[in-house]
């Protein structure tokens, strides 16, 4: 397994896989340690997932770095995805036990009750593009209940992986609760069907999300995926153009090149406003940045690997062909590296690849609308429903409009975003289950009754 930096295709890790011996030293260890984790409190697991966020904090240039390396993201984004990991790690240490604490039924029992306890020893299957956040983002909650985890993040992230495990280390966690696994795919089903594996969190690809959750229903283990998105970004009539387009911006790149899962992918925009709305897009995206994203001025680094960069080449060509206008970008850099600059397309309809498939990386297509309902049902116009924005100014209109989107986050004037605080997850070939908040946390516990007889 290589990570090779995107920016100078160097090769700066590579990693051996684990052996089948080295792999079940590695699940005895979790499920050995699960026994005695489960057994914790909620005190004494806060106190060493606070320890993990200081050591994040205090490590954050190092761990910035590493991510810049292996995926190309800017050393900003980096740095911002490690103080975020900070963050839910402070999240679920404050909040855990208010999130789990028996639940008082009245019944017709002396006393009943719902408690919510720890499963065991649960797998991540994680990608690449956001190494340490889409993990924490698992691994503060489920530890936090009393499970314990095995990771297997993606082949090109080792170093962000080992540095995950460094951080439960360094923070005091007992050996064996949070665990590195350095496998490939062809390793992961033998992971799903080991008795002491009780679940399975996947984010990732459609195709990876259906893969994992065949192999878990055979074992009939719980699962929850995070899957892929074509998040749409409505803009209505009487919204403020400068900052729509000042957050669409944001929200197609979202920090990693526009290869996020709850980028915004498809810009659905008022006819009245379509062109105002396209020439500001496209003076902010002139003014960007492309290049070495170790550089403090550089606004967007590059794409992942070669196959990434020459699949969004082919769903641009193909919607060119179909008629689609593109205004600026979408050439490669002459440079080493895998750049390719942000593409705004126009004249783009719902049959073309970049609106009827997802496009994972730096493409804008613009859609105009004539009607509320003809915005709606463009929206929804896709196997995706991760998450969709609205800009208006009539915010009961948006809100009205929020409950007939397909998606499993609507946000009103901002770009769709995760929050420790809020659920997190999508409907329809976006994948089931949510992250984040209580709810995230209840995915992975027994929600089990007690009933005392009178």
């Amino acid at each position: 397994m290589k990570s090779i930096n995107p920016a100078t295709l160097e090769v700066i890790l590579e990693t051996t896989e684990l052996s089948d011996a080295e792999l079940e030293a590695k699940l005895f260890a979790a499920h050995k340690a699960y026994l005695v984790w489960r057994t914790t409190t909620f005190a004494e697991r806060a106190l060493l997932m606070k320890k993990a966020a200081a050591h994040l904090r205090g490590k954050k240039d190092t761990y910035a770095a590493i991510m810049t390396a292996e995926v190309g993201k800017t050393l900003a984004a980096a740095s911002a995805e490690v103080e975020k990991c900070a963050l839910v790690c402070e999240y679920y240490a404050n909040n855990a036990e208010k999130f789990l604490t028996p639940e008082i039924v009245v019944s017709d029992a002396a006393e009943s009750f719902v408690r919510f306890d720890p499963l065991g020893v649960v797998l991540a299957v994680m990608p690449w593009n956001f190494p340490l956040w889409q993990v924490f983002r698992f691994a503060a909650p489920a530890l936090m209940a009393g499970n314990t985890g095995v990771l297997k993040h993606a082949s090109n992230v080792q170093g962000s992986a080992r540095s995950i495990e460094e951080v439960f280390r360094a923070a005091g966690f007992p050996e064996g609760v949070f665990l590195n696994l350095a496998i490939g795919a062809s390793k992961v089903e033998r992971v799903i069907q080991d008795a002491r594996v009780v679940a399975v969190t996947l984010t990732g690809s459609e195709y990876a999300g259906s893969q994992v959750a065949m192999q878990a229903g055979k074992e009939i283990k719980k699962t929850v995926l995070e899957l892929g998105g074509s998040d749409p970004f409505i803009v209505l009539a009487d919204a403020d153009v400068d900052q729509a387009a000042k957050v669409a911006l944001v929200a197609r790149l979202q920090a990693n090149v526009g290869q996020s899962c709850i980028s915004a992918k498809r810009f659905i925009v008022a006819e009245e406003i379509v062109e105002e709305f396209t020439k500001k897009l496209k003076t902010l995206i002139e003014a960007l940045k492309v290049g070495d994203p170790t550089d403090s001025s550089t606004d967007v680094g590059p794409m992942v690997n070669e196959q990434v960069r020459t699949d969004v080449e082919k769903q641009v060509q193909a919607s060119l062909e179909m008629g689609a206008m593109l205004i600026t970008g979408g050439t490669r850099l002459d440079r080493t590296g895998y750049f390719y600059t942000p593409a705004l397309l126009v004249n783009v309809t719902s049959a073309m690849p970049v609106f009827s498939e997802e496009v994972f990386g730096p493409v804008l297509p613009v859609v105009a609308f004539s009607s509320i309902d003809g915005a709606i049902a463009l929206a929804n116009r896709s196997p995706y429903g991760l998450g969709a924005s609205i800009f208006t100014k009539d915010i009961e209109l948006a809100k009205q409009l929020a409950a007939q989107i397909e998606s499993g986050a609507v946000f009103i004037n901002s770009h769709v975003k995760s929050d420790p605080r809020l659920p997190f997850g999508g409907i329809k070939k976006s994948g089931y289950g949510r992250e984040l908040s209580s709810y995230g946390i209840r995915e992975f516990v027994n929600v089990k009754t007690v009933f005392i007889a009178r």
